[in-house]
């Protein structure tokens, strides 16, 4: 798949609630020494930080979310539930906070690096949409906690782009698409508290029809 110019940082400097849906039907992609993998996002939500207490961001700046107080169009990446990382892209001006989790999407370049990637932890390949769900994106582009804070600056890989081991970064672009499809909003999944009220937060976007999209589940309580 030919590498499309990524848009430059001021078309991500939107409400997280504009952007969020812009970004349905784009292809967002990430290459490194091992190969690229696409994909064309069918699912997001937006995060839109002390206005919103499912954020992550929702109590101030962290050391873990520090990347979403960024420019926008960054990838802020982190691991959760002690199981797999999860991708966003920085929604906004610099200080916000605000951000867009890519929750679902087709793999449309390197399906076979993204099978291998997402069979690695499992007895059994996966069969169905390979990138349905948070953390399943994540795995199957290879984002890990090193990605966090990358631009999506389109550049090429053997550009001489390096990371702070040294060692040369992966790459990150985002075309999106001519014309944004047609899309719902719902719930967002697993939200807990205020939050997830599904009135007050219909905050998940979703390209109807596409089998890619996660089924919705509410929160589940934690018991202390």
């Amino acid at each position: 798949m030919p590498i499309v110019p990524t848009p430059p940082p001021s078309w991500f400097e939107r409400d997280p609630l504009e952007l969020a849906p812009l970004l349905l039907g784009g292809v967002l992609r990430r290459a490194d020494a091992s190969g690229a993998v696409a994909v064309r996002i069918t699912e997001t939500e937006a995060y839109r930080g002390s206005d919103d207490p499912g954020a992550h961001t929702f109590r101030g700046k962290t050391a873990r979310n520090a990347t979403m107080f960024g420019p926008g169009g960054r990838v802020y990446c982190y691991f959760t539930y002690g199981m797999h990382h999860a991708v966003n892209i920085v929604a906004g001006p610099e200080g916000h906070g605000w951000g867009v989790l890519v929750r679902a999407g087709e793999i449309v370049e390197g399906h076979e690096l993204a099978l291998e990637r997402r069979s690695a932890r499992r007895r059994t390949k996966p069969t169905g949409e390979l990138a349905r769900g948070p953390g399943n994106v994540a795995q199957a582009l290879g984002a890990t906690l090193v990605d966090d804070g990358a631009a999506l600056t389109g550049a090429e890989l053997g550009d001489g782009v390096t990371g702070p081991d040294g060692v040369e970064a992966a790459t990150w672009s985002f075309a999106p698409a001519e014309v944004p499809p047609p899309y719902r909003t719902g719930p967002r999944v697993g939200v807990s508290g205020p939050g997830g009220d599904a009135s007050a937060f219909p905050w998940r976007f979703w390209v109807p029809g596409e089998p890619s999209v996660s089924a919705y589940r509410p929160a589940v309580q934690r018991q202390r």
